[in-house]
């Protein structure tokens, strides 16, 4: 495994994040090498409850600058990794080097290292995804959780003959263009899909079937042109997917700044294919099992979703519905926000997420 770091000189001055970078080393999981490098920022007082704050693809720990003061304020600790691909941490160089499994074995290596217990997760897209699976494998670290626009997918009814359409386009269909990615995640939510209006060439003739009508058809073009864009523009996507703000220069390239060239981009290009959209996906038995465990959760779980985020719109059903210790909690719609709530919403959210451990106290 070749791993990339990125200089620090890339960091410097950034808008509204001045911390003091934290590092942990963690084995690289290969059985080469001396380990990968982990970055997170911490701040707030260091007997306050803690939050964990966990960013998805393709952000960092700078996604949460809006967040952290306003939970300093309200005394809690707070701790900030970045994803291993992502930000100030160590970037494996090839795509198969990140799994779903890796990054959730790098991050629990991260949260033994740093002696992390009695956390409020907050997750959202990967942040999600990645930590309810360390909460599932060591629910003692865990007081509390906060899903904020992400999910723990179980694909177990996808039809075999949606499995082969969209593995098909995967396969043998041209690289669609930003355009046409935008269009389908944006109608990830409905039930139909029109005929894309800027024409698809082959993409369009093997998304005409059944599968188009389906979320994991949608997010297959997401997919597909993240796996084969060389040189994903980070700073772009984010400025094009907020609600509520608009990004400066200055922070569009706060974006950019953990990717010097393409070669620093693997991780970013490979996870969106690795969330299990269907049966066949090999992260779906640890997925049955972490759902075992919130099964049976009976801590506090508070979903904080955003009302026009079209990825994970439909994920907190499953929450609300089966995890017990989702019962009975003010769960919330944020009015706007986008995908990255923490951008558009983030002050808010923020104090959605204060509220809920100042009356959620420990054993209660």
């Amino acid at each position: 495994m070749k791993v990339l770091r990125t200089p620090d000189e890339r960091f410097a001055n950034l808008p509204d994040f001045d911390y003091e970078p934290h590092y942990t080393v963690v084995p690289r999981g290969d059985g080469e090498g001396e380990g990968i490098r982990i970055h997170h920022v911490e701040a707030g007082p260091s007997d306050g409850p803690l939050v964990l704050l966990m960013h998805g693809q393709p952000t960092w720990s700078f996604l949460y600058r809006r967040m952290i003061p306003v939970l300093v304020e309200r005394g809690m600790r707070v701790m900030v990794p970045d994803l291993v691909g992502y930000g100030r941490s160590d970037k494996p160089t090839e795509r198969d080097d990140y799994t779903y499994q890796r990054q959730v074995d790098w991050l629990g290596a991260w949260l033994r290292s740093n002696g992390v217990v009695h956390a409020t997760l907050v997750g959202q897209d990967w942040g999600g995804l990645i930590g309810l699976r360390l909460v599932a494998d060591d629910p003692a670290r865990f007081d509390r959780v906060v899903a904020a626009n992400t999910a723990l997918p179980l694909p177990m009814n996808v039809p075999e003959e949606t499995v082969r359409e969209i593995e098909k386009f995967r396969a043998e269909a041209p690289t669609p263009t930003i355009v046409e990615m935008q269009q389908q995640i944006s109608q990830m939510g409905t039930e139909t899909s029109d005929r894309p209006k800027t024409g698809v060439r082959t993409v369009t003739r093997l998304a005409r079937g059944r599968a188009s009508r389906v979320p994991a058809m949608k997010f297959a073009y997401w997919q597909k042109w993240t796996w084969e864009t060389e040189d994903i523009p980070v700073g772009m996507l984010l400025a094009g997917s907020v609600d509520g703000v608009t990004l400066t220069s200055e922070e569009i390239a706060a974006y950019d700044a953990p990717f010097p060239d393409p070669s620093y981009k693997a991780g970013i290009r490979a996870m969106p294919s690795r969330v299990p959209m269907l049966p066949n996906n090999p992260a779906v038995p640890a997925q049955i099992e972490a759902w075992k465990v919130f099964s049976e959760w009976t801590r506090p779980f508070l979903c904080a979703f955003s009302d026009n985020d079209p990825v994970t719109g439909a994920a907190r059903r499953p929450f609300e519905e089966r995890v017990p210790g989702a019962k009975g909690q003010a769960h919330r719609t944020i009015e706007g926000g986008g995908h990255f709530l923490q951008e558009g919403r983030g002050v808010e959210l923020a104090t959605i997420v204060a509220d809920f451990i100042d009356s959620t106290p420990v054993g209660g």
